[in-house]
């Protein structure tokens, strides 16, 4: 039988959405094994190029594989916190931009830029929806998240190139996402970097055209 979503669904799907954080702040609690892995069941069900499904998901356990990415980490927001300057800068200096040391999982999620599967339909011209199917699966896995209580940060001030290095992967292979998962610290409606006065957010109006 083919579901109803009814105004009700519509509605609690909306502040799933809106509740959707990237979390920096996590409790130490640990996440059970199966609970990841029905998140990564549902990610699994995103859509994908030419049915591709180009996503690698690695779990990183290994204490030092993490601590070079929470290394890389580091010098990427020194960096960071030095291109910028006055006020821009002051702000970005306190901002948390990662729960690198606090979170109980860590996943890197990869493309598969040599898979066969899908036989390359889609790809003839635009090949980037291979990572494009990628980004999907990892939306797909910070809602489920989010409705399982488990919160999720996407770290991208990082060496993609280091990182991809340290885990050892294979070369067909291109990071996307580094991401952190658990319970999280706090709750906020809003986003951390509009609460911190970094950005406001823009509305759909000012974003949508007709041509």
């Amino acid at each position: 039988m083919t579901p109803t979503f009814d105004a009700a669904f519509r509605a609690k799907f909306r502040d799933l959405v809106l509740w959707r954080r990237d979390v920096r702040r996590f409790k130490s609690d640990p996440v059970a094994p199966e609970r990841i892995d029905a998140l990564l069941e549902v990610a699994s069900h995103a859509p994908s190029v030419g049915l591709s499904q180009p996503w690698r998901f690695v779990h990183v356990v290994s204490p030092d594989r993490r601590a070079a990415v929470v290394a890389s980490f580091t010098d990427a927001n020194e960096k960071a916190l030095a291109g910028y300057a006055g006020e821009k800068q002051a702000i970005y200096a306190g901002l948390k931009l990662a729960g690198l040391k606090e979170a109980p999982v860590h996943l890197a999620i990869f493309s598969d830029d040599a898979t066969h599967t899908g036989s390359g339909l889609g790809q003839q011209t635009m090949p980037e929806t291979l990572h494009y199917s990628v980004v999907a699966a990892v939306q797909t896995l910070w809602l489920a998240a989010r409705a399982d209580g488990i919160g999720m940060g996407w770290v991208s001030i990082l060496d993609p190139v280091a990182v991809t290095r340290v885990l050892d992967v294979p070369s067909g292979w291109s990071l996307v996402a580094y991401l952190c998962l658990g319970v999280p610290a706090e709750e906020h409606l809003d986003p951390e970097l509009e609460r911190h006065h970094w950005e406001s957010r823009t509305n759909a109006q000012a974003v949508t055209f007709t041509r």
